[in-house]
């Protein structure tokens, strides 16, 4: 199965990405609306984390059946692959960070939720006019986009290092390391919730909590402007 996905250029439209979702799908929608949203002719791309924490995970399903909407396979869409495939989770942690959903469904619906989480790529990039932005959930563990692209799409069975790198790691805000990433005009990413985007050399952090007391930050990928909600329904 193909882990790197490729769109190419939206000719009718804007593109935008989003943060970590969390299972808050309604706030999402209310993001949207407010940024005039326009699904024949838009395109929205997820940086994956679509589910737990918030009470709306099961939606993910019918938001990933629409044509206008792609994700990337985050972390808690990995562990739900995993527990699916009985190897080893932290069952306790799992459910500390919003699992319960899962982990207390019916074996059928695990098995239809992790079979559809298993398709998602762990990367992708989007042509746009001004060039070539990659989306990834936490970040990109090496220092070209060309890299990154042979290792996800050959997939080697012994490459644990890239699917934890794209998945899991905080190595590069931790550090504050402005780098960047070479071959690529911008690399989406979220996974480390923050009061405002930051940009790390040509790195965009972007999830803004929006699943939590934050707001959801759309990422126009064309133009590389925050188009920031504040305003959010509460509950």
């Amino acid at each position: 199965m193909n882990k790197f996905a490729h769109h190419s250029r939206n000719l009718l439209g804007r593109d935008f990405a989003v943060g970590d979702i969390h299972g808050h799908f309604e706030r999402l929608q209310v993001a949207l609306d407010s940024a005039g949203f326009n699904p024949a002719i838009d395109r929205l791309f997820s940086v994956g984390d679509l589910v737990d924490r918030g009470p709306q995970s099961e939606h993910c399903l019918e938001w990933l059946d629409r044509p206008w909407f792609f994700a990337v396979q985050g972390n808690h869409e990995a562990l739900a692959i995993q527990h699916h495939a009985n190897i080893s989770v932290d069952e306790r942690m799992y459910r500390a960070s919003g699992g319960a959903w899962f982990l207390d469904a019916s074996p059928e619906k695990q098995r239809l939720y992790a079979q559809r989480f298993a398709q998602l790529p762990v990367a992708m990039e989007v042509e746009t006019s001004r060039g070539l932005v990659g989306l990834v959930h936490a970040d990109c563990p090496y220092p070209t986009w060309r890299q990154l692209r042979e290792f996800v799409q050959h997939r080697w069975p012994d490459d644990t290092y890239t699917d934890e790198g794209c998945q899991w790691s905080r190595a590069r805000i931790k550090r504050g390391d402005g780098s960047g990433i070479r071959d690529v005009r911008a690399v989406i990413v979220g996974h480390t919730p923050l009061r405002r985007p930051r940009r790390l050399g040509n790195v965009w952090h972007i999830d803004t909590a929006g699943w939590s007391e934050g707001y959801f930050t759309l990422m126009e990928l064309a133009a590389l402007e925050a188009v920031n909600v504040p305003e959010r329904p509460v509950g």
